[in-house]
């Protein structure tokens, strides 16, 4: 039975990767951070209890911030494969948090890939890159050629992340890829991002529990694909017999008014009557077009997306009506 190791796995990207390496007979064991609360939401439909000895999910107290306690769980754990998708992943709370952002984002990559040589083991490493490292672009669509340009915080300490796993591959024969994604979404993404924050206020405003949505830059284009598709990407890049670095997109791009539209109309509302602009969430600087060419993954890989934008937006506005109606039933429940 393979091991792996997955930081940031209570996200979207952790959860959706800890599904498909348990459904392939991995154990899986992930670093969480304590918390005052428990944060594994979207772990729930992986175990019953994650303590018991027949789990293959095990979980791990720990954080990116302590190389110390990195050392001694890969050391424990002896995986063959590590997966880091731990960040401070929030574009626009980058500008607020930059110094936190780049401990984490940069710095902690850092401490994983020291504690993988420190302990001798020989693990296959997969750093989750971004295609917010193209920010200004340079050329369009986007290859694993394409300068970097980055525009926030995050983009800056993603860049070095990037090339700080290439130079441990190169300077010690460490079989790490990089994974430049681009934005991939699912009902797991987290609410403050601005799909989600869109497809949960539809249900909201569809039940009347709210009247207003508050945005950003509505022109804003990106490349957005479906989240379990790209964790299997992931896990491809890991089965090469070489490491490489490969961009991962579908090759399309719309704006944010584009998902606006579609998510309000599948609902059958006007989003026209129900939107409020905030200078509150735009950025200092922007990166107006991301469209990724991901030929390479293709060729290599044999990956590609298979979910169209507008089905994306559909799954999504039903997961968060469905969602919602789940909650108001248990609470009537709870109440009656």
């Amino acid at each position: 039975m393979k091991k792996a190791l997955i930081t940031g796995i209570t996200g979207q990207d952790g959860s959706y990767l800890a599904e498909l390496l348990i459904s392939k007979g991995y154990e899986v064991h992930g670093i969480i951070r304590r918390a005052s609360t428990f944060n594994t939401g979207r772990l729930e439909p992986l175990y019953a209890d994650p303590h018991s000895e027949n789990s293959r999910l095990h979980l791990h107290y720990g954080d990116l911030g302590d190389a110390s306690a990195l050392a001694r769980l890969i050391g424990k754990v002896q995986p063959e494969e590590i997966y880091n998708l731990a960040a401070q992943s929030h574009v626009r709370v980058s500008f607020d948090s930059p110094e936190y952002t780049a401990d984490i984002v940069a710095t902690g990559t850092v401490r994983l890939l020291e504690a993988i040589r420190e302990t001798g083991i020989r693990p296959r490493f997969y750093q989750a890159s971004s295609s917010e490292m193209f920010g200004r672009v340079q050329e369009t669509p986007q290859t694993e050629r394409t300068p970097f340009y980055p525009r926030s915080p995050y983009a800056c300490a993603k860049v070095f992340s990037y090339w700080i796993t290439v130079n441990y591959r190169e300077s010690y024969g460490l079989h790490a890829s990089n994974g430049i994604l681009f934005n991939h979404e699912s009902p797991r993404r987290g609410e403050t991002f601005v799909t989600r924050k869109i497809t949960r206020a539809v249900a909201h405003i569809q039940a009347g529990l709210q009247d207003k949505l508050f945005l950003g830059n509505l022109e804003a284009k990106r490349d957005w694909g479906y989240a379990p598709e790209y964790v299997q990407a992931m896990w491809l890049m890991l089965q090469a017999a070489k490491p490489d670095d490969y961009v991962v997109a579908t090759g399309e791009t719309h704006s944010v008014r584009e998902f606006l539209e579609l998510a309000f109309s599948h609902a059958g509302l006007d989003w026209n009557d129900h939107l409020q602009t905030d200078p509150r969430y735009l950025r200092p600087a922007e990166v107006d077009v991301l469209i990724g060419d991901s030929s390479k993954a293709r060729r290599h890989l044999g990956w590609e997306p298979k979910t169209r934008f507008a089905d994306l937006v559909k799954l999504m506005v039903d997961a968060d009506i469905e969602l919602l109606r789940r909650h108001r039933q248990g609470q009537t429940r709870v109440t009656g």
